[in-house]
């Protein structure tokens, strides 16, 4: 199951949480204040191309 960013409109926390795939757009309960008006935050991830190289960063460094 994927991992999911999430915003606590309560207490204004983010947070994480693995979620199904069909579960992800229903409100999440907060586990700071357990509240349940939270929203699904957009994410973001970064992949090293097998390709890239960057001088003096070991494994090259390199963010596509």
């Amino acid at each position: 199951m994927p991992l999911y960013e999430y915003q606590c409109k309560k207490c204004g926390k983010p947070f994480e949480k693995v979620v199904s795939i069909s579960e992800a757009d229903q409100k999440q309960a907060c586990p700071y204040c357990n509240g349940k008006n939270t929203e699904k935050r957009l994410s973001v991830f970064s992949a090293k191309s097998p390709s890239s190289s960057s001088a003096g960063i070991p494994g090259g460094g390199g963010f596509t």
